[in-house]
């Protein structure tokens, strides 16, 4: 086996045991709705302007899924807070044009509903992909 294949193999490891879909969806939702803000910087400072708080919430988001990537026991946490912050950044953001509050949304709901299934978990009937591939070669 090659060093490409053992780094596939170490990362599809590492990419199971985490809310990886999760975290990358929403990490792309908060760099979205921090586009808005970003191009509307010059304007931020000025009395009454929401662009500030588009930054915020795109902020809090890219760092929440940041996170995600780290800390998957707090899966359900940050997935409820980047769902919250991304229907709240329609205020300060337009919500990234909508598509980052529909990608906060979908990669949210990913986070919470994300768990790792231990191995006891598994039916019987199924065994490791190893046996079954090896036992549908010897088949034919």
């Amino acid at each position: 086996m090659g060093k490409f294949h053992m780094f596939r193999m170490n990362f599809r490891n590492w990419r199971r045991s985490r809310p990886f879909w999760g975290a990358t969806f929403t990490l792309l939702s908060g760099m979205i709705i921090l586009y808005v803000p970003v191009q509307l910087l010059e304007i931020a400072s000025a009395p009454g302007s929401m662009v500030s708080i588009g930054l915020i919430f795109g902020g809090l988001i890219f760092l929440i899924d940041g996170m995600g990537y780290f800390f998957p026991k707090f899966n359900m946490v940050f997935g409820i807070l980047a769902i919250f912050l991304s229907v709240l950044s329609i205020m300060g953001a337009m919500g990234g044009f909508f598509i980052g509050t529909l990608l906060g949304i979908i990669g949210g709901s990913l986070s919470v509903s994300w768990r790792v299934i231990r191995q006891e978990e598994v039916p019987a009937s199924v065994g490791p992909m190893e046996e079954i591939a090896a036992g549908s070669a010897e088949e034919r």
